[in-house]
């Protein structure tokens, strides 16, 4: 019996209702045990998945879970594969060798020789002079704490005394004054990276750091780091952050998220940090010939609205972005003239949260783990084909790809009908169906990847460092956060240490070289 209906629980009160008033007939009264029983189900549901959440692991894994449902065509192919390599010989076993180079060739080493007394350098035997016949080496790693100096810059002042005797009024020579980032201050540009780095890298509230200064012998205070990173972000943005939000607009595959922001003084109850990707996570993921940039830009905004996304995705002369941009399915991208591609990672999740609420003993328990198994065959294509120029990814999605998403496609139509709305798996079928044509169009075009899962990567570390400093008191302090994390990461992205490109960006820009396409990072080659 299809049991499908927009308002299960309304339906299922009136016909309550009706039996208490009217009586019901027999085939009311099977409809009523059977919204009485989807109800249970669904409760049951919701109280094994709230379970879940709490103790089970968060992973998302799923790199071996279709091993488990293998299809007779797969076990068949197995099978013959097995045969085959039976007349073979076994490949020998690789050894696992250990990392016998723990510490880099930069590291200085200091050489500390343990030699025995003079007196026992003579044989016991024959009285004759023993020889060194070779050393034993072991290698101890010594931490060294941070050190800190001050800088004393003594410009000398030179007058003439002759003049001086004569009346003469002649100008004082003395040297330049020396450079710095933030003028005013004695903040130097080692200070500015570390606190940077310490914050938007690593995760280090100001109040800690505070802490760690103090203890170093320092009083600076968290007001006065505050103040260094707002005004060294208005230093860095229209230099960095404004060229390569151009070119970031100038790509033809943008990848973006978003994720909440406590404010303080916003009268919004919840605030946005938004973030928009191109390019791959480090140099070495543009293995399959993608010259994109790799680039991560944050965003403060107040709310969620459509609009920011839209605003941020125009360029200077008001022109609407209008390449690939993947999302997942938040209907506030959906106003964008962008051509949207959906992640196939989140209509998994979708069912991966059905499957753990699901009974073991539930007869639907199946489709769940059918809809796992067969994302999972789409997944295994694209770990084939990453490595793969563009050409050759597109070529093999359609012959691959693209039969496994039809089949998926029928077996969602069919499925969803007979599947209670409000239910997670219901929820899992709508979802897919709702953002079908969005999510296949990863095929059309090989740049494009299967998930969005590049700019959940790049959301994560502020999800991280907002676990530790909570919040931010003003609206320019947000902004100036999405400009340090969008240099940090970008840095990370291009291979580069973000400190020591920190420091070459400020040293460069402190003796006027401020050339943006000279200072991207990936233009930059660091020793």
């Amino acid at each position: 019996m299809k049991i499908r209906t927009d308002k299960p629980n309304k339906r299922m009160e009136l016909l309550l209702q009706k039996q208490v008033e009217q009586g019901l007939s027999a085939c009311e009264k099977d409809t009523l045990i059977a919204l009485q029983q989807a109800r249970l189900d669904f409760l049951e549901e919701q109280f094994r998945l709230a379970q879940n959440k709490l103790f089970a692991s968060k992973s998302e894994a799923h790199s071996g879970q279709g091993d488990l449902f293998n299809e007779v065509e797969e076990i068949a192919q197995f099978e013959q594969e097995k045969a085959d390599s039976e007349d073979e010989p076994a490949p020998e076993k690789k050894k696992r060798t250990r990392n016998t180079k723990p510490f880099a060739d930069h590291i200085p080493r200091e050489v500390i020789v343990h030699d025995i007394d003079e007196a026992d350098k003579v044989c016991e035997c024959c009285q004759g002079e023993m020889h060194c016949m070779g050393k034993d080496v072991t290698e101890k790693f010594v931490f060294v704490p941070a050190t800190t100096k001050v800088e004393e810059h003594h410009r000398l002042k030179y007058a003439c005394r002759g003049c001086e005797k004569n009346g003469t009024n002649t100008p004082i020579k003395q040297a330049p004054p020396v450079a710095s980032i933030l003028p005013k201050s004695y903040a130097t540009p080692s200070i500015i990276a570390q606190l940077i780095t310490a914050k938007y890298q690593h995760g280090l509230p100001l109040y800690r750091q505070e802490v760690i200064f103090s203890q170093l012998g320092i009083n600076l205070c968290r007001q006065t780091m505050s103040d260094w990173l707002i005004k060294i972000a208005n230093v860095l943005h229209p230099i960095l952050y404004e060229y390569w939000h151009k070119v970031l607009l100038q790509q033809d595959v943008i990848k973006a998220d978003e994720t909440t922001l406590q404010v303080i003084e916003d009268d919004n109850i919840k605030s946005y940090m938004w973030v928009y990707c191109s390019g791959a996570d480090t140099p070495a993921g543009n293995i399959h010939g993608d010259t994109a940039p790799n680039i991560v830009l944050y965003d403060y905004q107040p709310s969620r609205a459509g609009k920011c996304a839209a605003d941020f995705l125009q360029n200077d002369n008001q022109q609407d972005y209008t390449g690939y941009l993947q999302v997942d399915g938040y209907p506030g991208y959906h106003q964008l003239p962008a051509t949207l591609v959906v992640c196939m990672a989140h209509i998994r999740r979708k069912f991966k949260e059905a499957d753990k609420a699901q009974s073991k003993h539930s007869q639907k328990t199946g489709k769940a783990t059918w809809a796992l198994n067969h994302i999972q065959k789409l997944y295994r294509i694209e770990e084939a084909i990453k490595t793969l120029p563009i050409e050759e990814r597109y070529k093999i999605r359609q012959e691959k790809s693209v039969p496994l998403l039809i089949q998926f496609k029928t077996w969602l139509d069919k499925s969803a009908p007979h599947v209670l709305p409000e239910s997670l798996l219901g929820k899992a079928l709508n979802y897919a169906l709702n953002q079908w044509e969005k999510a296949i169009r990863y095929c059309d075009d090989g740049r494009l990847d299967i998930d969005n899962n590049r700019s959940e990567r790049a959301i994560k570390p502020f999800v991280m460092g907002r676990k530790a400093f909570l919040f931010s008191k003003t609206a320019k302090g947000a902004n100036a956060s999405a400009t340090l994390y969008s240099i940090v990461q970008t840095a990370i992205a291009n291979g580069l240490v973000p400190y020591d490109y920190l420091m070459h960006v400020m040293e460069k820009i402190m003796h006027g070289e401020n050339d943006p396409e000279k200072l991207a990072p990936w233009n930059v080659t660091l020793s």
